[in-house]
């Protein structure tokens, strides 16, 4: 057996079925292995976009995304991809080839220090020194990626390794994933009398709850405890957004019920998240007043921003089973309610004839859509409408790039999101500044035959940045006018997508039910207003009680 088909055999162990790649030289004798070894693998048209299709993948299934490139180009193709994966706690395990083991380090054809720049944007990195060592790089690898906190890992295999052969007694394995740390009784006991003793208390969940699978524990607990709630970007998903007292995202963008409860808040149970800065505002603002019960798998992440006054590092399900209790809270539920009653979003029907509103059309595709269908986001106005106007029932329904901001990252991991859930409805919702960034994966649609719904939101404009500079730089506005942008219905009806455009409220009605009937792939452009606005917004450096609502 050659390291190539050993290579094939490990991605078997690991029940790998799918692949995201694209070859070269330095690759070319494991993708000569892959033309036999009967694993599905997908064609994309840049190394980046297979790398975020494996995140799709990944995000949508909670198994290990695959991806593969050749040396040089095609391994730094993938540093982003890897990049957004590790920010967001995503297990991939990304192969590259590499030259020849004599070769590294003389400056040969498409070689790169692919382990050294892949160390700031991995969880872990390897480069093979020899065939004898390939399954035990595997088998720990595919470990890695899944235990504690999940995230990317790279496996640099030079070309000699690829096609040497391979010791008899070298066989590909898998490693038994540890158990996430029990919790000590102590703590949870703290923590308990801390929740019981709470008037205000708040839970702030994020992406580390879906990661964990401890979405029913978290619902079980809110059940009893009927306690408030907010979320994430990444945790958007994880608590029925129906849940009365569920106030939604929290943040820059947030609901004007959460930041205003958080902030008044006497206690947060915070549970897999990471005091981010889109998050918290002012750090040193956030809720003031709280007592914070922190639980997360990873040691790094508790008193890094804010002091814990108990910390739960290790198993999440063992935390909120533990915590479950009867909480008498009933005035501050009631004020809760108040709040999203006077807070809550309101909507206009896009009817007539005059512009098409991007919130009321988001929330009509969010009533629309199956309740398990995986919307798919790029990064800008688009993405925080999605979070603010769009209901998500399951954090693997709702795959968006989170602390990289990935603008490009929306069509890919749509397609990845596709290959894995073939029989789920997949919308990408994007924008015409992000659809452009990785337009070519128009391409891995035609070829996969995946039929993802594209929702583009075109206002010829990168309209998060255009807001930003209307808001803090004098209404300077430096490069972020798209009207040079291309005939999108051309450019889909090129790659074989049947795609229309719409410019009047009254047209939106027929043509959503056009993409969500549609048997094929499909691309609706909508054009919106150029000047349209992400509301509320708390502005940089900001406390999230000073939220700001339109243009002065």
């Amino acid at each position: 057996m050659t390291g190539a088909q050993l290579i094939m055999e490990c991605l078997k162990a690991h029940h790998v079925t799918t692949l995201f790649g694209y070859p070269g030289g330095a690759i070319m004798p494991t993708y000569d292995a892959l033309y036999d070894a009967g694993l599905d693998h997908l064609l994309c048209r840049n190394e980046q976009g297979a790398a975020i299709a494996a995140i799709g993948y990944a995000r949508s299934t909670g198994k290990v995304g695959v991806c593969i490139a050749t040396s040089g180009p095609g391994a730094t193709n993938l540093v982003t991809g890897l990049g957004d994966a590790m920010m967001d706690s995503i297990p991939v395990v990304a192969i590259t080839g590499q030259v020849s083991s004599p070769l590294i380090g003389t400056d040969a054809f498409q070689e790169a220090d692919v382990l050294g720049l892949s160390l700031a944007c991995t969880k872990h990195s390897f480069i093979v020194q020899s065939a004898d060592e390939l399954a035990d790089v595997f088998a720990e690898a595919f470990e890695i990626a899944q235990s504690g906190r999940p995230g990317p890992v790279l496996i640099d295999v030079p070309r000699d390794i690829q096609i040497g052969e391979v010791p008899e007694n070298v066989k590909a394995y898998v490693k038994t994933l540890e158990k996430p740390t029990a919790l000590l009784a102590d703590k949870l006991a703290e923590a308990k009398e801390l929740l019981k003793n709470a008037k205000k208390p708040v839970l702030y969940v994020g992406g580390g709850v879906g990661m964990a699978k401890a979405v029913p524990a978290l619902r079980e607990f809110l059940a009893q405890t009927q306690m408030p709630s907010v979320s994430t970007l990444k945790g958007l998903g994880a608590i029925d957004p129906n849940d009365d007292v569920y106030m939604g995202m929290i943040g820059m963008h947030g609901t004007k019920a959460a930041n205003f409860a958080v902030q008044e808040s006497d206690l947060l149970l915070v549970c897999g998240a990471r005091f981010d800065d889109r998050v918290t505002g002012k750090l040193d603002t956030f809720a003031p007043h709280a007592k914070v019960i922190h639980c997360d798998i990873d040691a790094a992440e508790i008193h890094k921003l804010r002091r814990a006054d108990v910390a739960l590092q290790g198993d999440l399900i063992q935390a909120l089973n533990a915590l479950k209790q009867d909480l008498d809270i009933e005035p501050w539920r009631e004020q809760i309610r108040n709040f999203k009653a006077k807070l809550d979003f309101t909507y206009i029907e896009n009817q007539g004839n005059r512009p098409i509103d991007p919130w009321a059309l988001l929330n009509t595709l969010s009533n629309r859509k199956p309740d398990n269908a995986v919307i798919c986001t790029d990064v800008g106005q688009h993405q925080m409408w999605s979070a603010q106007h769009m209901k998500h029932f399951a954090p693997e329904n709702y795959i968006t790039s989170a602390g990289f901001g990935t603008m490009g990252f929306g069509l890919p991991a749509a397609v990845g999101a596709k290959k894995a859930r073939p029989q789920d409805e997949v919308i990408l919702v994007t924008g015409d500044g992000s659809l452009m960034m990785n337009i070519q994966e128009l391409g891995s649609i035609k070829r996969g035959n995946l039929p993802v719904k594209i929702l583009l939101l075109d206002n010829q404009r990168l309209g998060m940045v255009r807001q930003w500079q209307d808001l803090f730089w004098n209404k300077r506005r430096s490069e972020t006018i798209l009207d040079d942008n291309p005939d999108f219905v051309m450019l889909a009806n090129a790659f074989g997508i049947l795609a229309e455009r719409i410019e009047s409220a009254d047209n939106v009605d027929a043509a959503l039910n056009r993409l969500l009937n549609s048997k094929t792939a499909y691309l609706l452009q909508v054009c919106i207003p150029p000047d349209e606005c992400v509301w509320p917004l708390v502005p940089p450096g900001a406390c999230n009680a000073d939220m700001v609502e339109e243009m002065n």
